[in-house]
C-alpha cells in the first residue's frame, strides 16, 4: 500500500524539527565540549594553582622595629616575643547564643568578661574591618595549651608570636622615647603608611614616632598548608620569607645625666623638666619631665581605664614639659633683658643704678627678693646678687621700645626651635605693646578676650624680670642661653645621633645645625658670663651655697617666678665650663619656692653626672697631692 497524499506534509514537518533539535544538541554539544577544552588546556594551569592555593593560608610575620639606644649604645628600649590570642570574627557563629558562649569562653581565658571582648572586637573592627582581632597579649602557656587542645571549639581562633617593646629601664627617658600602638584607619590614609596594614604597630609620639620610617622592619611572610577546616597540617609549611627586622637609633641622650635628671627631679616630688644641650651643636645630653609614665602601658594599648587615667590626670605625666610648658622664667629671664640693654645704649657694663630695695610705679611698689637692699651697683654685681630693682629700672626706661621684645625673638623665646619631637603651639608669648593695646580694643569694643587697660611702663618692668605675661619653656631657654654660651649662634635642638643597621653599622648621621646667627658684642657676653659665673660660686652668688666649691667652674643663673594660683615655681640655668661653655642645663620644678632650693641642686646632681670623669680625676689629683705634701712635710721638719 502507498501512503496518502495527506500524510507526506506531515512527516516532512516532524524530520525537520528532529534536525532542528540535532543541531541544537550538537552546538551545545560543541560549546561544553570547547568549555571543557579551555578550562583544561588553555586555562588548566590557572585554576590548578588556584586550587592549590585552597590548600594553603599566607601568614604575614610582623618585623620587630629596630632598638633605640643611648649615645654609649646600651639599650633604651628593644623588643621582646610575646604570644597573642588573635580572633578571625568571620568564623564565629552564625547564632548569637553560640557565638556570645564561645566569646564568653575565650574572655575567661585571659580575664576578660563577655562586655570588654566585644569592646575590644568593635575597637579594633572599627579601624580594620575584617582583620584579625588581637584579643590579649602576653598569655600564658596555660592558654596556649588550651587552644591547642580544644581548637574544634574554637573555630578561628589562633595564637601567634608577636613583637613587643620592652623597656627594661621602665619609665627612663619616657618623654623622649614616647610610645607606640596600632596604625588608625586615618593614619593609613597617609603616604606614610602607604606599606602598613591594619593591626601594624607604628610610633605615635616621642622619637618612636618622629623616627618610625628608619626603625619600622619589613614584614615576612610564612605560607602553610591547610586541611579542610582551615588548620595547619603537621609539617605543612611550603615557604617562609623571614622578616627584615627595623634599623636601630642612637640618641645623643647621656645615660648618666639622664639618669641624674630624672632621680633629682623624683627626690622633689614635684612637676618639673629637665634639658642638658651642647651649645655649639644643640645635641641634647638629657632631657625629661615630671611626672612621667611608662611607656609599656601606652603602647599596649589593651588597659584602657589606666590609659585614660594617665591622659586626665590633671598633673599631665604625658605632658613633655621641656617643650609643651607655658612659664614664666623670673630672674633666668635677665640675661636678655640685660643684652637690649647693653646693646641698645641703654647701659653699659660700669653705669651704677642706684638699688633702694624698691621702686614704684603708679603707686605701686616693686621691691627685691626678702627685701634686699644693695645701694649702688653696676650689672656685674647686679647679677651676683639678682638685683631685681637694677632690671626693674632697665625695663622701666625701655617701656615704649620694643627692645626687649626684639631680642626675646632674636634668642628664640616664643619661637619653635625646629626640635623634631615637636612643641606647642603657639610657642609661648613675650608680651609687648601692640598684643596688649589689641586686647584691650577687644574690651572697649566690647567683644570677648580682650583686657581692661592697655600697655604701660609695669609690663615691661615686669617683663624685664621674666614675671607678667611671659610664657616660654625651658626648651627656648636652652637655645637663648646656648646663643650666649657660644657667641650668638640659634642652635637647632636635636636628640636623634645616628641610624644604625640591625649588625651596628652605621647608615645615617645626623649633623648639626645653626638656623640663625645673632649679633653679640663679645665684650658684652663677657661681662654677663662674669656676672653668672659670680651667680654660682662666688660668696654673695644666689647660687653659692649650691655651687661653691664645685670643681667644675661653671656660670649660672637662679629664678623665682611667682604663677598665679600657685606657689613660686623654682628655676636654674648653667652653662659651663666656665669661661667657655660647652653645654647648658635648664632645670625648672613647679611650686619649688626660690631658684636656689630647689633648681640649683637638681642641676647640681646633673653637672655632677654629665663631668663625673673630670671630676673623678680632679679627685685623684687632689688625692695624689695630699699624699705627696704629707710625706715631704716630715723631710722639711728634718731638714730645719
Amino acid at each position: 500500500m502507498f501512503p496518502r497524499l495527506q500524510d507526506q506534509p506531515r512527516r516532512s514537518r516532524l524530520g525537520l524539527r528532529i534536525a532542528v533539535l540535532g543541531g541544537v544538541a550538537v552546538a551545545l554539544f560543541a560549546v561544553l565540549f570547547f568549555r571543557l577544552w579551555n578550562l583544561q588546556v588553555l586555562d588548566g594551569s590557572k585554576y590548578l594553582a588556584e586550587a592549590q592555593n585552597n590548600r594553603t593560608r599566607e601568614y604575614r610575620v610582623i618585623a620587630p622595629r629596630g632598638n633605640i639606644l643611648f649615645r654609649n649604645d646600651e639599650v633604651l628600649v628593644d623588643n621582646r616575643t610575646s604570644k597573642a590570642l588573635m580572633l578571625d570574627t568571620s568564623k564565629l557563629p552564625s547564632d548569637p547564643a553560640e557565638e556570645a558562649a564561645e566569646l564568653k569562653k575565650l574572655g575567661e581565658l585571659v580575664h576578660m568578661d563577655l562586655k570588654r571582648v566585644r569592646e575590644v572586637i568593635a575597637e579594633e573592627e572599627e579601624i580594620a574591618a575584617g582583620a584579625p582581632v588581637t584579643l590579649r597579649r602576653d598569655i600564658g602557656e596555660y592558654v596556649v595549651f588550651y587552644i591547642e587542645e580544644h581548637r574544634r571549639q574554637f573555630p578561628g581562633v589562633s595564637v601567634q608570636p608577636v613583637f613587643v617593646r620592652s623597656y627594661p629601664d621602665g619609665t627612663r627617658a619616657a618623654h623622649v622615647v614616647g610610645y607606640v600602638g596600632e596604625v588608625s584607619e586615618e593614619e593609613l590614609e597617609e603616604p606614610r603608611f602607604k606599606d602598613l596594614e591594619p593591626g601594624d604597630i607604628v610610633g605615635q609620639t616621642g622619637v618612636e614616632a618622629a623616627y618610625d620610617s628608619q626603625l619600622q622592619g619589613k614584614p615576612g611572610v610564612t605560607r602553610v598548608q591547610v586541611n579542610a577546616m582551615g588548620e595547619p597540617t603537621p609539617g605543612g609549611q611550603l615557604v617562609s620569607t623571614p622578616p627584615e627586622p627595623g634599623h636601630n637609633l642612637v640618641l645623643t641622650i647621656n645615660p648618666k645625666a639622664q639618669e641624674a635628671g630624672e632621680r633629682a627631679l623624683s627626690e622633689f616630688g614635684l612637676p618639673g623638666a629637665f634639658i642638658s644641650m651642647n651649645v655649639h651643636t644643640g645635641e641634647i645630653l638629657a632631657m625629661g619631665s615630671a611626672p612621667t609614665f611608662e611607656p609599656a602601658l601606652l603602647s599596649d594599648g589593651k588597659q584602657q581605664k589606666k590609659i585614660e587615667e594617665l591622659f586626665t590626670d590633671p598633673e599631665g605625666p604625658v605632658t613633655d614639659r621641656v617643650t609643651e610648658s607655658a612659664y614664666p622664667t623670673g630672674s633666668t629671664y635677665k640675661i636678655i633683658t640685660a643684652l637690649a640693654a647693653l646693646e641698645n645704649g641703654v647701659v653699659t657694663p660700669d653705669t651704677v643704678i642706684q638699688d633702694n630695695g624698691c621702686i614704684k610705679l603708679a603707686g605701686e611698689p616693686f621691691c627685691n627678693a626678702e627685701g634686699a637692699i644693695n645701694g649702688p651697683i653696676s650689672l656685674v654685681h647686679a647679677l651676683q646678687v639678682s638685683s631685681d630693682v637694677y632690671f626693674y629700672k632697665l625695663g622701666l626706661a625701655m617701656w615704649d621700645k620694643p627692645y626687649l621684645q626684639e631680642w626675646s625673638r632674636k634668642l628664640g623665646i616664643s619661637r619653635f626651635s625646629g626640635f623634631i619631637l615637636g612643641e606647642r603651639e603657639p610657642p609661648g608669648l613675650v608680651p609687648s605693646k601692640q598684643w596688649r593695646d589689641h586686647l584691650y580694643q577687644l574690651y572697649t569694643e566690647g567683644k570677648e578676650g580682650g583686657t581692661e587697660r592697655p600697655w604701660s611702663a609695669g609690663d615691661n618692668v615686669q617683663l624685664a624680670t621674666g614675671q607678667g605675661d611671659l610664657q616660654t619653656d625651658p626648651m627656648q631657654m636652652a637655645v637663648a642661653y646656648a646663643a650666649l654660651g657660644n657667641g650668638g649662634k640659634i642652635v637647632k635642638p636635636y636628640v636623634g645621633k645616628e641610624i644604625q643597621d640591625p649588625a651596628g653599622r652605621v647608615l645615617e648621621e645626623f649633623h648639626p645645625e645653626v638656623r640663625r646667627q645673632v649679633k653679640i658684642d663679645p665684650t658684652w657676653r663677657k661681662d654677663i658670663l662674669e656676672g653668672l659665673h659670680e651667680a654660682a660660686q662666688v660668696p654673695g652668688g644666689t647660687a653659692a651655697p649650691v655651687f661653691e666649691g664645685f670643681p667644675i667652674e661653671i656660670a649660672g643663673k637662679t629664678g623665682t617666678a611667682e604663677r598665679p594660683e600657685h606657689l613660686d615655681q623654682s628655676w636654674f640655668i648653667a652653662l659651663s665650663p666656665y669661661p667657655e661653655p660647652d653645654i647648658v642645663t635648664v632645670v625648672t620644678i613647679e611650686e619649688g619656692g626660690f631658684g636656689a632650693h630647689a633648681a640649683a641642686p637638681a642641676a647640681h646632681e646633673i653637672l655632677e653626672a654629665l663631668y663625673s670623669k673630670k671630676i673623678e680625676e680632679s679627685s685623684e689629683k687632689a688625692s695624689e697631692g695630699s699624699t705627696e705634701e704629707a710625706i715631704e712635710q716630715p723631710i722639711e721638719e728634718t731638714a730645719g
